[in-house]
């Protein structure tokens, strides 16, 4: 038997939830679909967030139909920095970080120079539903740009990292760090080259991570080691997972944190269908953390209390 096959029964052993497995056990189970708009729109989730005071990027501004390009530029005027995002995307499509003035135009957060009309090009491809779940037509937000806290400084690639999540009947049950990488063009969702690092949920402190399905104790541009990195504010970023998951009243929750060097932890998207590389970049199964939240009839109501529950998983 090659040395790369691992056996599903050693899968099992290990804990590693397949995708069927998270579809049926735990998304259908326990995320409502009539929930899904609160986390499938972006605009929504934004105003849901702020009514519950959790905080969030500050939205400059929404283009909704095509009329409104010939204002983009007036809209911007006031920025040099911001993100232009669809409202139903999803996996990081469609998002466009811009983060300076080139002359007359703008500069991506690759670094690469980027025109008014690509811009308004870009949103009105947004607004054709071209990034949209589903290919419908689409609004397109466009907000604050996170100022990455100066911790990370030493190991991404230009963008914004964010802290990836996922939260089960309330108790958060694993996490890691998204490290944009030089191919990842500042963004920070791994399918498009961002690097993943496992966090210990119980002390917040980075194990090593994972890079296109390889193993990396390094940050691929930066040469910066990504292990035992201690996560500033990670019980304040546990808490607002954990605000966000109540909030909405999906069971099964993906929440991504952005760490701003002003304002501190903020809640950047929720996702009801968050991805499975969480166990790649934890060198860990999710499924016997889920099954023991799974077998506790009766959780604590306090946000706290299922801290300090989490710690012990």
């Amino acid at each position: 038997m090659p040395r790369w096959f691992v056996s599903p029964s050693k899968l099992r052993q290990k804990g590693i939830m397949g995708m069927n497995k998270r579809n049926a056990d735990f998304i259908m189970r326990y995320n409502p679909r009539r929930l899904y708009p609160l986390v499938d729109n972006k605009l929504l989730t934004k105003r849901l967030a702020l009514k519950n005071q959790i905080a969030v990027p500050e939205l400059y501004g929404v283009v909704e139909i095509q009329h409104q390009l010939r204002d983009l530029e007036k809209m911007l005027a006031p920025y040099s920095q911001f993100v232009i995002k669809p409202v139903h995307g999803s996996g990081g499509n469609g998002i466009m970080v811009v983060t300076g003035r080139m002359g007359n135009g703008f500069r991506k957060a690759g670094g690469e120079p980027i025109t008014l009309e690509s811009l308004e090009h870009h949103v009105s491809n947004i607004l054709s539903g071209m990034y949209s779940l589903g290919g419908i037509p689409d609004k397109a937000i466009i907000e604050y740009c996170v100022q990455f806290d100066p911790f990370f400084e030493h190991i991404i690639f230009r963008g914004v990292p964010d802290i990836r999540v996922i939260v089960f009947r309330g108790v958060p049950v694993s996490a890691m760090i998204r490290l944009p990488t030089r191919e990842s063009d500042g963004k920070a969702n791994l399918h498009q080259g961002a690097m993943g690092i496992g966090v210990d949920i119980a002390s917040g402190v980075s194990c090593s991570g994972v890079h296109h399905d390889k193993t990396l104790t390094h940050h691929p541009d930066t040469g910066h080691s990504v292990e035992s990195i201690e996560i500033p504010h990670w019980r304040q970023i546990l808490n607002i997972a954990v605000h966000c998951a109540d909030t909405v009243g999906l069971g099964y929750l993906g929440v991504d944190i952005v760490m701003d060097r002003n304002l501190g932890p903020l809640m950047l998207e929720l996702n009801a269908r968050p991805g499975l590389n969480v166990q790649l970049a934890n060198q860990a199964g999710l499924l016997k953390k889920l099954e023991k939240v799974e077998n506790i009839k009766q959780l604590p109501k306090s946000i706290e209390e299922r801290l300090a529950l989490a710690e012990g998983l």
